[in-house]
């Protein structure tokens, strides 16, 4: 196979003036990065026109520049942009629209613009209600880059430029089915939740309250470990007992990518939470977060000082956030993620049982992790093959990235109108790049990544794929074929709204079922 290197004068130009005006805090995906000018459903398009399969930017969940969503926004920014201090129908549509996705008790909402100001916003409202200050979180949690959520972000605080876990935080161990202490018990979920209880003890001898517990609906930086059956009922009990209230951060689970015909991660765990959170996939790109919560709680927040927020909320991002409910509807989406996340599961484990290295599969829908282990008699982690696969994919022409407390779990959350076609080049990709690996120390295996040059073979097959889904080659996009292209006109938006009732009527009634 011919191999050519993939660094260039434009590359290396756009290199030097990241470092020249940007903080070198500031990090980039793969040790060669891509210059990216363009996207379109599942795939990412750098400078020479070459296609990548993107299997890692979950903020994009209906694809890349979705028609619909795009010509929203354009046609809002052109004609009305402003703030929730004014009134009009798109706050309170959209408001009223997001609210018939949950359960009936989560029916008030706080528009903002990431997860980080939701999350943020969600610690407010939680001391605002239980007038204490202590969180009980996950380790390995991350929930945000503010001050307030770097302190209970243990995937952050616990890693490279952290500090000692803050007085206030209380961490509890990941429901680790794989490796986990309580892996073989006969009631795991009651075994990792009696950890919950041993931290509301501690916490109540040292004279203290918990304000609340907050923990994503399917974990993501921690590992991508799905929450055993029942884990965040019995928490959550457990918590309110104590007068604390339960958060779920859907920042990275939310809006179907769960699967199980589902739009929440925590409706997998049997449970009702008091404060959700949203972000990433709310506006496909589109900076729209929100919090969703119940009366009682907005009213205890509600105590003298305004909430404001000059973005959260404008006719745009609301606009925006109707858009992807459309398109969702149009687009099938809870059925795709379903049958296509079923379909890469099963494929995944059919590699788990040819490579020695795959120690575990696991996750639901669209939002799989693959754990990398030395083998699987030890399952040490292996964090060294976890990056050489990650650069090696990357050189085929397929984006990945890795998570978890050890740093050897693949993440695999791609957008979610990947077809089963593309769902088995990543698969085939996989297997080449774990045939092809050699057998190395953790150390040497991280440098033979870094050495790593593309294959144009397998960047050939990439692009053939783009043609066959319809979107042409080079700068002109032929068709929109597989990326949900439609155009409304003003009178469909009513059918539109009445076929997202329906829509959100039936998630409802299955999440309900299952609650009663």
């Amino acid at each position: 196979m011919s191999r050519i290197s993939f660094r260039s004068k434009e590359l290396e130009n756009q290199i030097s003036r990241r470092k020249a005006f940007l903080g070198p805090s500031l990090s980039t995906h793969y040790h060669n990065p891509i210059l990216v000018e363009r996207g379109r459903g599942t795939f990412l398009i750098d400078f020479r026109d070459q296609a990548f399969l993107d299997f890692v930017n979950n903020p994009a969940s209906l694809g890349h520049c979705h028609p619909h969503v795009v010509r929203a926004a354009a046609e809002q920014l052109a004609q009305l942009n402003t703030n929730t201090r004014y009134v009009y129908a798109e706050l309170t549509d959209y408001a009223e629209q997001l609210t018939r996705l949950f359960p009936e008790k989560l029916h008030v909402c706080f528009f903002v613009n990431s997860g980080s100001e939701a999350n943020d916003l969600a610690l407010r409202i939680a001391r605002a209600h239980t007038k204490a200050q202590d969180f009980i979180v996950m380790e390995g949690a991350y929930h945000g880059h503010t001050e307030e959520l770097i302190k209970i972000s243990p995937y952050k605080f616990d890693g490279k430029g952290g500090f000692p876990q803050p007085a206030n935080v209380w961490k509890v161990p990941v429901p680790d089915m794989f490796r986990g202490d309580h892996r073989s018990d006969s009631n795991p979920a009651r075994s990792y939740a009696l950890h919950v209880k041993t931290a509301l003890d501690k916490m109540k001898t040292s004279g203290k309250r918990p304000a609340a517990f907050i923990c994503e609906g399917m974990l993501s930086t921690a590992g991508y470990h799905p929450l055993p059956p029942r884990y965040l009922k019995q928490v959550y009990e457990l918590v309110r007992e104590e007068g604390g209230v339960c958060i779920s951060d859907e920042v990275q689970s939310g809006f179907g990518r769960a699967g199980e015909g589902k739009m929440w991660g925590f409706e997998l765990g049997d449970a009702v939470p008091d404060i959700v959170t949203l972000g990433k996939p709310m506006g496909n790109g589109f900076p729209l977060a929100a919090v969703v919560t119940t009366k009682e709680l907005a009213a205890s927040f509600a105590n003298g000082m305004e909430y404001f927020n000059t973005f959260g909320g404008s006719t745009a991002a609301m606009r925006v956030g109707q858009a992807v409910l459309e398109a969702m509807v149009f687009d099938d989406v809870l059925r795709n993620v379903d049958e296509v996340g079923r379909h890469l599961k099963k494929e995944l484990n059919k590699l788990r049982d040819r490579h020695e290295c795959i120690g575990d599969v696991r996750g639901s829908g669209l939002f799989l992790g693959l754990e990398f282990v030395r083998d699987k008699s030890s399952c040490l982690p292996a964090p060294g093959l976890t990056t050489y696969v990650v650069e090696a994919s990357r050189c085929r022409g397929l984006l990945l990235g890795s998570d978890g407390i050890h740093n050897n779990v693949l993440k695999i959350k791609p957008p979610l109108c990947l077809s089963r076609e593309q769902a088995d080049l990543m698969v085939t990709v996989l297997d080449e790049v774990l045939s092809s690996a050699p057998s190395l120390e953790d150390e040497k295996m991280k440098e033979l990544a870094m050495g790593l040059e593309e294959d144009q073979a397998s960047l050939d097959r990439v692009n053939q794929l783009v043609r066959d889904c319809g979107y042409g080659a080079g700068r002109t996009w032929q068709g929109e074929k597989g990326g949900g292209a439609f155009k409304m006109s003003s009178s469909h938006h009513f059918l539109v709204g009445v076929l997202v009732g329906a829509l959100l009527t039936v998630v409802m009634t299955r999440s309900r079922s299952m609650l009663n």
